[in-house]
């Protein structure tokens, strides 16, 4: 998987998935995104558009992400999500759990009227 900063837009940092998110490649995924956090981002939209494959372990480890960052009085949200991806969060019953746009957009938006 890489996860790239596709875009920043005044205080909402927007980072695109593309490939899989699994145990063997998370660590990368935690440590950029834990060191943004710690330099203080609070919004961050995660587009999946590009997103193919999660496993349960890269589920955890977007759960413990957006906590972590709630804790610190920020929020993740999760655009573009399809397929496989939708279908391995509702069956985790994480689909409750995460703010989900169908694009960026309105993703980016939802920050502008919260």
């Amino acid at each position: 998987m890489e996860l790239y900063a596709h875009e920043i837009e005044g205080d909402v940092m927007i980072l695109a998935a593309d490939g899989g998110l699994n145990s063997e490649n998370s660590a990368t995924f935690v440590s950029e995104i834990e060191t943004l956090i710690d330099g203080g981002l609070d919004r961050l939209i995660i587009d999946c558009t590009g997103l193919d494959y999660i496993s349960s372990y890269g589920l955890g480890i977007l759960l413990t992400l957006s906590k972590r960052m709630k804790s610190r009085g920020g929020m993740v949200k999760l655009a573009g999500l399809k397929g496989i991806v939708v279908q391995a969060l509702h069956v985790a019953r994480l689909d409750g759990f995460f703010e989900i746009y169908e694009d960026v957009n309105r993703a980016r938006l939802s920050f502008r009227e919260g």
